[in-house]
């Protein structure tokens, strides 16, 4: 599909149709580079960084904190799965939060989600200069930012295999790093060696106050750090679209969430805090950098200098990608700025991603301008809007769920073990987080930045909706799955529970068949539009 064709994908005629099935994206992801991508979603500057303040704050503790939160991530990350199963789109959370829950709340998680990789993006490519700095003190940060930024939207614009590129490279760099640190500390543990032999010991674990030193009350206050350490681990989802086999690889990134999380946080923690005793801690400091010092390794700050910066770039450059399809998604519903849906050759967003860059670069500038305090209140809704898509997905697979089993839709062959009650579990779990948040000093400022950007949103809507009325009208997806784009496969789709889709599938594949009676989009009108953008395309 050409990008001209993608353009009159945006239904003009006013009437409110279901999703095409092709979305013109080219399936450039493989196997090897989703999961990196997954992995290195999951493995960020929170543990590299925002863990040393985490273990002033709850001491050993910590790591029960990263397990029982890592158990909610995994939660999340089948409920999207399932999603994901049912019907791969790239825009993912968003266009599921559209079907299931309606316009207002995919219009809410298709901006505010582009938003917080913006955000991201101007943090972390600010954060990048200011790493490099550490060898190379004379070179000015904004020439190190600009550099960043223009070779990083130049990889994203040149091909989705770059970018997958890119991605596989620099969480190769993090989990190596981690490797390393856990091979080496267990050696210092076990066989005494280095400066850190003498004293280091499992025992440190709970002999300095116990296991919970700061008591629970302490461990659960760092539950909004821990849970920011996890943001960006349902980027996976977004890469739906563009993978070139998602009915495998997919389903086999998700479920390596769990050994991921119990290997780079839990194993990693654990032998850190085994190596050096959380009593010798301090929040602006690395507890890498912390380790390394105290085995005796000089050039362990400069090893993690640089594996922060890697992580920094990949962090950057995943918001460069997600953007551009977030805003695309958003133009092809209406509810968006219709040139957003436009695609180059290479099936790439460019004005998304360029709109996207150029908001970052100016970002960059405004954190010169203003005074750090002010700037942070920027920053802060990050953890808040980043948990609003985990939201969107667990409540959109409830209802996804709920309209399967009473055969509605085809079922997932990727259901959620234990849904929905461990959907509910996670929904409960997030908003205790956020309540916490409010006892924060620190933290406290998202819940204001929160509802000012909800302000902004719904007064969006109403003067988007009263534009153009059609573009936020409920939209029929009862043929979205039957017509889901799986590349050169068969949707996988269970055939248990789902006499009402596959009767309509069935009816809508036969020869011959008719557009059905409704006022919404079909398979009928689906095709027909397919069928005139091909002969505008010859023509």
């Amino acid at each position: 599909m050409t990008s001209a064709q993608v353009d009159t994908r945006n239904d003009d005629s006013g009437e409110a149709t279901g999703v095409a099935p092709n979305e013109g994206y080219q399936r450039g992801l493989g196997s090897r580079q989703i999961q990196m991508i997954a992995i290195g979603g999951a493995i960020g500057t929170g543990l590299f960084l925002g863990a040393g303040k985490a273990i002033t704050k709850a001491g050993p503790s910590l790591i029960l904190a990263y397990a029982v939160a890592g158990l909610v991530i995994f939660f999340i990350m089948r409920a999207l799965g399932e999603l994901l199963m049912y019907r791969p789109v790239s825009g993912s959370f968003s266009e599921y939060a559209r079907e299931f829950l309606g316009p207002f709340f995919g219009f809410v998680t298709g901006w505010t989600y582009w938003l917080f990789w913006v955000v991201t993006g101007i943090t972390e490519v600010t954060a990048a200069a200011k790493y490099t700095q550490y060898w190379w003190e004379d070179i000015p940060q904004w020439v190190s930012a600009l550099v960043f930024t223009v070779v990083l939207f130049g990889a994203n614009l040149i091909s989705v295999k770059l970018f997958g590129e890119l991605e596989f490279w620099f969480s190769m760099i993090k989990v190596t790093a981690i490797l390393g640190m856990i091979l080496i500390g267990f050696g210092v543990i076990t066989l005494g060696f280095s400066d850190a032999g003498d004293t280091a010991s499992f025992t440190l674990l709970w002999s300095d106050g116990g296991f919970f030193p700061k008591g629970i009350g302490g461990t659960l206050m760092t539950l909004q750090i821990v849970m920011f350490a996890f943001l960006a681990v349902e980027l996976v989802g977004v890469t739906a679209g563009e993978s070139v086999n998602p009915k495998k690889t997919l389903p086999k990134a998700i479920n390596t969430v769990p050994w991921r999380i119990a290997v780079f946080y839990l194993g990693a923690l654990i032998i850190i805090l085994s190596v050096v005793s959380w009593t010798e801690f301090v929040p602006d400091t690395s507890p890498f950098v912390a380790a390394f010092a105290k085995i005796g390794l000089p050039a362990g700050a400069g090893i993690v200098n640089f594996v922060v910066l890697t992580a920094a770039l990949s962090s950057c450059n995943s918001g460069m990608y997600s953007t551009g399809r977030m805003l695309r998604d958003l133009a092809l519903n209406g509810q968006g700025p219709k040139f957003f849906s436009r695609l180059t050759k290479n099936g790439l967003p460019l004005l998304g991603t360029s709109v996207s860059a150029a908001l970052m670069m100016v970002g960059v500038w405004i954190n010169y301008e203003w005074p750090s305090k002010a700037f942070d209140y920027v920053v802060s809704f990050a953890t808040i809007s980043g948990m609003w898509a985990w939201i969107m997905i667990l409540c959109s697979q409830l209802r996804y769920r709920a309209k399967a089993d009473r055969g509605e839709l085809p079922q997932s062959t990727f259901r959620a073990p234990g849904a929905p009650y461990t959907s509910i579990f996670a929904l409960c779990f997030i908003g205790m987080v956020i309540v916490l948040m409010g006892f924060d000093e620190d933290s406290r400022v998202s819940l204001y930045a929160a509802p000012v950007w909800a302000a902004v949103l719904i007064i969006g809507y109403f003067v988007l909706k009263a534009r153009n009325p059609q573009a936020f009208a409920r939209k029929d997806y009862s043929m979205a799955a039957a017509t889901a784009d799986w590349g050169d496969e068969e949707p996988p789709l269970s055939l248990g529970k789902t006499d009402k889709a596959t009767e309509a599938a069935e009816a809508a594949a036969a020869p011959g068949s008719t557009k059905p009676d409704g006022p919404t989009g079909s398979a009928g009108s689906a095709g027909s539009a397919g069928d005139s953008d091909s002969q505008g395309t010859k023509d």
